[in-house]
């Protein structure tokens, strides 16, 4: 090597890891070659006018996804969004938590938009929810959504976009899981760093859910850009179908009953019926002491007069009455899908002038 012309010192990754950007897309990636393309192309038509990163981490794809990204690299670049990609080639893929947590580590944004591959950002994307979570620094951002197939999962996207800014903290019981949808989240790093990382259990594991759980344990906000932000896809890879409903149900049951139930004296269950009997059969001997009596519309329940519970240990077998909803006292645990009876439900919770939250809770 010439003494007089050392080589041109190239900057490491390292120092350019050091250099912040203000917003880093966080995107795992695993067999998502067909999506890419318009993926990236919107991420490229961002009007946000701060530095962002594109940090991509390849969970053992067997198709083109990284060369799609690659192939995108020069374009990315020359719009000032750097790109930040690895992965691995192991025989199996590691699963989203663990790709998502590898997606923020390389990553050096002050904050953090996450951005499922097969989905696609409006342009207004990042610097909407940029400015809310500079308002909102403890808080998981979301935003209002657009679902593709139109009218797949028709209740679940009414639900994501129609609930109130209350309802985003008391509506985290149900069985839609997060108030503000995983595949919409923003939030800043420290935020993420106090939380995370997410759960690397893999297939099978509702990483999302459990860190919107420990988020809310920690204090954390939610809120949601009132604008549809995110155009959502619904099909049948999605890793959403992976995880059995019994999984969530018992992280939901455990949940209620650490952040509502240890806090009340005594509640009322409403519905008798199977959905009802499932949560009060779920419930610790001493939470299930707490119930004073199911309620319900049908009067054929009502007439029964109570339930048995005919799996108990205890002598005699614990019974609990069955009302009417007018003669139920509050309060109550609500078992009963939203958005399912046309409204009467809705109408027979007004009628009680209760407050949702304090209450009343809707766990179906």
């Amino acid at each position: 090597m010439d003494e007089m012309n050392p080589p041109k010192r190239l900057r490491t990754t390292n120092e350019e890891s050091r250099i912040e950007v203000d917003v880093s897309i966080i995107m795992p990636v695993y067999n998502a070659a067909c999506w890419l393309d318009e993926c990236l192309q919107a991420i490229m038509q961002q009007d946000f006018t701060g530095t962002m990163q594109l940090s991509v981490f390849d969970d053992a794809s067997t198709d083109d996804s990284r060369a799609s990204v690659e192939g995108w690299r020069e374009r990315l670049e020359g719009r000032g969004i750097s790109v930040v990609m690895s992965g691995h080639n192991s025989a199996h893929p590691r699963g989203v938590g663990y790709a998502k947590n590898q997606a923020v580590s390389q990553s050096r944004g002050r904050y953090l938009c996450f951005q499922d591959a097969d989905d696609v950002m409006l342009p207004e994307r990042v610097r909407l929810q940029y400015e809310a979570s500079v308002l909102h620094p403890n808080s998981l951002i979301g935003c209002k959504i657009q679902r593709i197939p139109e009218g797949s999962t028709e209740r679940y996207t009414r639900w994501i976009n129609t609930i109130g800014q209350d309802q985003l903290i008391s509506q985290i019981y149900t069985s839609h899981g997060p108030t503000v949808i995983m595949p919409t989240w923003f939030c800043s790093r420290s935020w993420f760093l106090e939380v995370g990382p997410f759960d690397e259990g893999g297939k099978g594991v509702p990483e999302d859910l459990l860190f919107f759980y420990q988020s809310i344990r920690q204090g954390g906000g939610v809120f949601r850009v009132d604008q549809c932000l995110l155009v959502y896809r619904y099909h049948e890879k999605a890793t959403t179908h992976s995880v059995s409903e019994e999984t969530i149900w018992k992280l939901r049951v455990d949940f209620l009953q650490e952040r509502v139930l240890s806090h009340w004296e005594n509640f009322t269950i409403w519905n008798a019926g199977k959905q009802g009997r499932k949560l009060y059969r779920s419930l610790s001997p001493a939470n299930q002491k707490k119930v004073r009596a199911f309620c319900d519309v049908d009067e054929n329940k009502i007439r029964k007069g109570f339930y048995t519970h005919e799996e108990s240990k205890q002598r005699p077998k614990p019974k609990i009455p069955i009302l009417h909803y007018k003669a139920a006292s509050a309060p109550l645990i609500i078992c009963v899908k939203l958005d399912m009876t046309g409204g009467i439900l809705e109408e027979n919770l007004d009628s009680l002038n209760l407050k949702e939250g304090s209450d009343y809770f809707h766990f179906n």
